[in-house]
């Protein structure tokens, strides 16, 4: 069949695609000038190791290589971090922020982050996470989500988004219609929210009706099914959840971005092409493909929409709406100001201070000096990645461990003679964790234990040190409450 460059840019138009290194390739750079929408940025392209220059640089290349092309990233501050891979994000992460309940704090904090982004040359930030965590053992939001409660969520969803765009950087308010109550992880299977229709109203949809007042850019959606809403698949493949909830309901006009469309929840069965095809079809704009999606899946997805709207599958005016949505959002990028030079600092280590909670009686300074300081290692989650975390930084001789391949005899042995500190991330999820700890705690209850996840469960020891979250900030927090010696100049 012959193409036809005209549809093919419209199919363009949709499309938001990663590419392979920290520079931008021959494809990506021809493929932005014949009507990509845009990027989107993971570890495998920033490098800030040697500073901001490259990814400034980089940045450069790709708004250069067309009008006003959307530069995006992943960056939730706290635990999703890209921009701070390396050493831990300096932004404290949304549970934190739920925990201190100022909704002003944590407008300033996302304003910080967005001038920060604008900076480095970003346009459009996956975030915030405006789910509601109700789902202890939820196992891909947790510290990303504001909190359990609807309402504390929709003020901080509502807040953040309002930080992000005033400094000039377009939000995507996510997960819709809200992955919160799940017990899946949807880029490996398709989680069910099983609650009564009333209940996902009130629940789920309010912090994403606050996002929409305060004028997101873009809404992002979920790979989840919720029987009681007539969501019977994939939320970004349902028209009823897309046209009928969010833009019907809700009353969003704005750009619907697919999350990444190589998630198992929403392609497993059909694969990536025909995935971008229907989520076209229930209403979404633009296309994230994921990250591993390269130039010839770009075209394969391309190639699938066009033929799509050649045998009639997807109506050429749905494709023609797509696209001017993302095109009404590029053009508000490109109208917005660059931040002042001179724009205070984000306050990412006071919120991370004023978000710490002991219970309790915490030592004193001369009853923890050289303390000996374990981590139980917990695997990351696939959105978290591998970012460092915990308190070795402040506390160099810091050991970590697994809980299946240490015993707690061997580290009290260590221990022998000093504090003992022991840290955990979202030990509620890992049995091993938990027994391993309180075996630690039964021989030493003067043990103080941090929890660097979300604070569900919590042993019988002297203290109990909570940071709602594992991002530098928050280790940090906690190393000043401990004694910690000043970690290295970054």
């Amino acid at each position: 069949m012959t193409a036809d460059p005209s549809l093919d840019r419209l199919a363009n138009a949709t499309l938001l695609v990663p590419f392979e290194s920290t520079t931008a390739p021959r494809w990506i750079l021809d493929g932005l000038a014949d009507g990509l929408a845009g990027v989107c940025l993971f570890h495998n392209n920033i490098d800030l190791s040697q500073g901001p220059a490259e990814l400034v640089a980089l940045n450069r290349t790709l708004a250069e290589a067309a009008d006003a092309p959307l530069i995006s990233l992943d960056e939730e501050g706290g635990d999703v971090t890209r921009i701070g891979q390396a050493a831990g994000s300096d932004y404290p992460g949304n549970a934190a922020l739920g925990a201190i309940d100022d909704p002003g704090l944590t407008e300033e904090v996302h304003a910080g982050l967005g001038a920060e982004l604008r900076g480095l040359g970003l346009t459009l930030d996956l975030a915030p996470s405006v789910d509601v965590n109700t789902a202890a053992d939820n196992p891909t939001i947790g510290t990303r989500s504001f909190g359990s409660d609807a309402d504390l969520v929709a003020r901080h969803a509502g807040a953040a988004v309002r930080g992000l765009q005033s400094a000039g950087i377009a939000a995507a308010a996510k997960h819709f219609p809200g992955h919160g109550a799940t017990t899946q992880d949807s880029h490996l299977d398709l989680p069910v929210v099983d609650a009564p229709a009333d209940v996902l109203r009130e629940r789920e949809l309010r912090p994403f009706r606050a996002a929409v007042q305060a004028g997101a850019q873009a809404v992002l959606t979920a790979h989840i099914t919720l029987p009681a809403l007539d969501v019977d698949g994939p939320a970004t493949l349902s028209p009823t959840a897309l046209a009928g909830l969010l833009r019907g309901e809700l009353g969003f006009t704005g750009m619907v971005i697919s999350d990444a469309l190589e998630m198992d929840g929403v392609s497993g069965d059909i694969g990536v092409p025909e995935a971008a095809v229907r989520a076209l079809q229930a209403g979404c704009d633009l296309l994230c493909l994921g990250r591993f999606r390269y130039a010839d899946d770009v075209a394969a997805v391309r190639r699938a929409v066009t033929d799509a709207v050649r045998d009639g599958r997807l109506p050429a005016a749905r494709l023609e709406e797509a696209a001017e949505r993302t095109a009404q959002v590029r053009r508000w990028t490109a109208r917005q100001p660059a931040p002042p030079a001179d724009a205070p600092a984000a306050p990412g280590l006071e919120g991370a201070r004023r978000a710490v909670r002991v219970e309790g009686v915490l030592p004193s300074a001369e009853e923890l000096a050289d303390p000996y300081v374990v981590e139980l290692d917990a695997p990351a989650g696939i959105a978290v990645g591998e970012v460092p975390w915990g308190l070795s930084p402040w506390f160099p001789r810091t050991e970590r461990i697994r809980a299946e391949h240490d015993s707690p005899r061997r580290v009290l042995a260590r221990a022998q003679g000093r504090p003992l500190v022991a840290v955990v991330r979202d030990a509620h999820r890992y049995p091993d964790t938990r027994d391993f700890v309180e075996a630690l705690c039964r021989a030493r209850p003067d043990a103080v234990v941090v929890e660097m996840g979300l604070p569900v469960w919590r042993p019988e020891c002297r203290a109990h040190v909570r940071s709602y979250g594992a991002a530098r900030v928050n280790g940090q927090s906690v190393a000043e409450l401990l004694g910690g010696v000043p970690a290295p100049v970054r």
